[in-house]
């Protein structure tokens, strides 16, 4: 199984908090990893330590291999290979639906405007917002400027796509449909890092469940071992509360 990162010893600190401690896992080709856990736990600083947001403290980052955070690591070509999907769209409201989905690839890509409309309108479809090209994202519900914001990121082709809680800046109503595209887009084969609160999306989706607490794994493993049979105590005790 080929493996695409490779998390080693991962360490980020704010001043003297630090909020990732010793962190160690991979994925691999093709997988659907969801990391679980409560508020606070830095599921999110590790996705932002992972496409280099925030500068880890310590450890390595493997992609395919190489560690990204050696000094003559390219980081631009190593982002163009990340689609990150965040809680709050961050889409350009300035640009129409199209425009977002083309830009990154015309600037970064190098592509041509016609191959760029091209690869977004495909993407578009995918998400189910083709038919909203010409609108600005303020004229978009949250869920349609999340299903963009995810069109976005596939239009850049990436090997990974990572997800920061892509619903949770979302009203109850507007979750199902960017869960209905996530759960489509795992059926595709493509290699997915999501953390998440939506737990029976995790269990449907995830190959692998990591769960983490307190700037650590606590565990990881399958979503039938870990939500059938955690073998921590603080997942358990996690589990209980959130799968009332």
């Amino acid at each position: 199984m080929e493996r695409v990162l490779e998390i080693v010893h991962l360490k980020k600190s704010f001043g003297t908090h630090e909020v990732l401690k010793d962190i160690n896992f991979n994925v691999n080709k093709g997988e659907v990893v969801c990391i679980i856990g409560p508020s606070g736990s830095g599921k999110s600083t590790l996705l932002r330590c992972i496409n280099l947001l925030e500068k880890p403290s310590g450890g390595k980052i493997l992609y395919k291999g190489k560690n990204i955070l050696e000094e003559n690591h390219d980081i631009y070509a190593y982002r163009t290979k990340l689609g990150m999907v965040f809680q709050q769209f961050n889409l350009f409201n300035n640009h129409n639906v199209l425009s977002n989905c083309t830009v990154g690839q015309i600037k970064v890509l190098k592509r041509s405007k016609k191959e760029a409309e091209e690869v977004a309108m495909k993407y578009l479809r995918v998400v189910g917002m083709e038919q909203y090209i010409n609108a600005k994202p303020k004229q978009l519900s949250g869920g349609q400027k999340q299903r963009v914001a995810i069109a976005r990121a596939l239009s850049m082709e990436p090997d990974v796509m990572l997800f920061d809680e892509p619903t949770s800046a979302l009203d109850p109503e507007l979750v199902d449909e960017v869960l209905r595209v996530m759960k489509k887009l795992a059926q595709t084969g493509l290699t997915m890092l999501i953390v998440t609160h939506e737990m029976e999306f995790a269990k449907e989706v995830a190959d692998r469940i990591v769960f983490m607490d307190k700037g650590i794994i606590e565990e990881e493993g399958s979503p039938e071992e870990i939500f059938n049979n955690p073998k921590k105590e603080r997942t358990r005790d996690f589990l209980r509360r959130t799968l009332k």
